[in-house]
């Protein structure tokens, strides 16, 4: 599946095949990728994204969740997706993470808006969350600028490379919010 976003940036399901441009993305930009990601650390070859990448294309139904590259003009520059959906609820997280070059051009943050469309109107999604690192300023300006409403503050909630917890902010929009 792929999913315009304008006529540069493209959201294409992720795939086998990816696990090239992710790594390489990843192993060239530990330093950067890795103040944030904690995944970034446990992520030492070839074999570590491919492993990912099967998980999420050959999750079992009840566990499936719709992960994307992010591609400017064909190139690969990231990653975004579903975590943690709730069918039940019909509620779900959107994850992301874009190569530092890329940073500035509203690349996500045009990719979550029309990864929220997909989720309210095609997905029959309720409510979105996005958590950010309270310190990550380029990320939590992403729901923010979206309209997304902020919630609190979710503590010690991410275990960081290096062992040490970060405070998470928590941000939410519901379908009705649109």
């Amino acid at each position: 599946m792929i999913i315009k976003v304008d006529t540069e940036i493209e959201l294409k399901q992720l795939e086998i095949s990816d696990a090239t441009d992710v790594f390489k993305t990843i192993n060239n930009q530990r330093d950067y990728l890795g103040k944030w990601l904690p995944f970034v650390a446990s992520t030492q070859e070839m074999a570590d994204t491919e492993k990912y990448i099967d998980s999420v294309v050959n999750a079992a139904d009840d566990r499936f969740e719709y992960v994307f590259t992010i591609r400017k003009c064909n190139e690969f520059v990231g990653l975004i997706g579903f975590k943690d959906t709730d069918k039940q609820n019909k509620k779900t997280e959107i994850g992301y993470w874009l190569s530092e070059k890329y940073q500035k051009q509203g690349i996500v943050t045009k990719s979550v808006e029309r990864l929220c469309d997909f989720a309210f109107n095609r997905q029959g999604i309720n409510r979105i969350q996005i958590k950010c690192a309270v310190e990550n300023m380029s990320s939590k300006n992403i729901p923010k600028k979206l309209g997304f409403k902020f919630e609190g503050i979710e503590r010690q909630g991410e275990l960081l490379t290096g062992d040490f917890y970060t405070d998470l902010e928590i941000y939410s929009k519901l379908k009705s919010d649109k």
